[in-house]
């Protein structure tokens, strides 16, 4: 196997305990807590498709002590705006986000729904005035409830249940 000598390659090796033990990153963010089978929705959601050139490590269905089991996904060189912290909490309610910075963890939070959300998934009201080209209006939820995850449009009152949201991301 050859390999480039711009790339890098993360080793995940097991301890004498038989636990996965993930490298650390140097600058970036680390998602952690999300549910099992779904970081590949994180990545879609972050836009991250392994061609940006930063390392990406994704650990999925790995034992918690938190819950039964997770999936982490941790992304060099890169910090999350506020929109797709947003975005992870309709897919990962029980994600945190940790900051890295020089190997260290500077700051820790924990995904949070918003009440509203703007600009996220797009109405499936083909009618919706959101839909339209000719308005600029973006696509706006509240959030009806957080379990089961439901959406309801702000233009239509359509409501999106949370296999339909799922599906946007996975799609």
């Amino acid at each position: 196997m050859s390999l480039h000598s711009q790339s890098r390659v993360l080793l995940l090796s097991k301890d004498s305990e038989s636990k996965i033990r993930i490298v650390k990153i140097r600058d970036g963010t680390v998602i952690d807590h999300i549910r099992a089978g779904k970081a590949l929705d994180v990545l879609k959601i972050l836009g991250i498709t392994g061609k940006e050139g930063n390392v990406v490590t994704l650990a999925m269905n790995i034992s918690s002590s938190k819950i039964d089991s997770k999936d982490i996904v941790k992304v060099e060189n890169r910090n999350l705006l506020d929109a797709e912290v947003a975005r992870i909490a309709l897919v990962a309610p029980e994600a945190t986000i940790n900051l890295i910075k020089d190997s260290r963890v500077i700051k820790k939070t924990r995904v949070e729904l918003p009440d509203i959300i703007t600009d996220v998934v797009t109405c499936p009201n083909t009618r919706c005035v959101t839909n339209k080209e000719r308005e600029p209006i973006h696509s706006k939820y509240q959030v009806v409830s957080k379990k089961p995850l439901q959406l309801k449009c702000l233009y239509c009152w359509t409501l999106l249940e949370e296999e339909d949201i799922m599906s946007y991301f996975s799609s």
